[in-house]
């Protein structure tokens, strides 16, 4: 079945959700985007995802044509004009149209897109078994190049560091900052359990600072677990008694190997299924 895109300020089907081959989108990755879940019909913290939209487009002089308040309409009216109960939106904002040139001056007509659709999610298989990591020798972007704040179209660097994953037959890899201490993964925020306690990279060490890494947190202080955000090594890893992933895509999901090496037990550890029955429940109602 064809999807309706939002583009251009309507909802047009996919095959004419077009922009212009001069849109700086394209050209040289000048944009900003969000990845927001959708459960029972609606986007899961929609607010936090258009105001983290919002603060990204600032932080690159982006000027975005309409309101958070419009923004989220266009989400959810995009979700519902596709019939989407749990799926995904991606929310594109583009520079628009200018010059081949860098000068953001030349550009106008900002896109922006939302696209509702179904989602894949890890296989079933490693929500139950956990997943192997390796670690990737493409680091993170140096925070003062580019603030790993800002959600950018350019998502070179993850890319390059995801392929050094899927070439070593793991569906994510770990990714280093500067200093050699852990980051993030290239699409996916990363804790390990220690005596009981979370440990996960502050947003210093060059990390994306995910909604769902977010949402576990709360989830976890709610149960009194203690959260830690802390620089680590692999070292902290290897040694960890449990390790997890948190992501909008991947939700929560279990690491019992780096490079590997096991992981505690090699299996989910208790604290990591608490985690992510109580996701379930956040997000589902179950």
């Amino acid at each position: 079945m064809s999807r309706l895109v939002f583009v251009n300020g309507n909802l047009v089907d996919e095959a004419q959700a077009t922009v212009s081959v001069f849109d700086h989108g394209l050209l040289y990755g000048d944009g900003v985007f969000e990845g927001i879940r959708v459960y029972g019909g609606h986007a899961f913290r929609m607010q936090e995802h258009v105001e983290r939209l919002y603060e990204s487009a600032l932080s690159i002089r982006l000027t975005i044509p309409m309101s958070q308040d419009e923004m989220a309409g266009v989400v959810q009216d995009t979700v519902s004009a596709n019939g989407i109960t749990d799926g995904y939106v991606r929310l594109v904002v583009t520079r628009g149209t200018g010059t081949l040139g860098l000068d953001l001056r030349g550009t106008d007509n900002p896109q922006v897109i939302v696209i509702a659709d179904k989602i894949t999610l890890y296989p079933p298989e490693l929500y139950e078994n956990g997943m192997e990591l390796v670690t990737a020798s493409t680091i993170r972007n140096h925070p003062a190049a580019l603030s790993p704040r800002i959600k950018s179209l350019n998502y070179l660097n993850n890319i390059i560091a995801k392929s050094e994953g899927t070439d070593a037959g793991s569906v994510e890899a770990l990714m280093l900052n500067h200093k050699g201490e852990v980051a993030e993964c290239t699409g996916d925020n990363i804790f390990i359990v220690q005596n009981g306690a979370l440990r996960t990279p502050p947003p210093e060490a060059g990390i994306l600072v995910g909604i769902t890494r977010g949402a576990v947190i709360q989830l976890a202080r709610d149960e009194g677990i203690p959260v830690l955000e802390t620089a680590m090594e692999r070292h902290d890893i290897y040694t960890a008694d449990e390790c997890f992933l948190t992501g909008t895509a991947a939700e929560v999901v279990a690491v019992v190997k780096l490079d590997g090496r096991t992981i505690g037990t090699g299996r989910p550890g208790p604290i990591t299924e608490r985690l992510m029955e109580g996701f379930r429940a956040l997000t589902r109602g179950a």
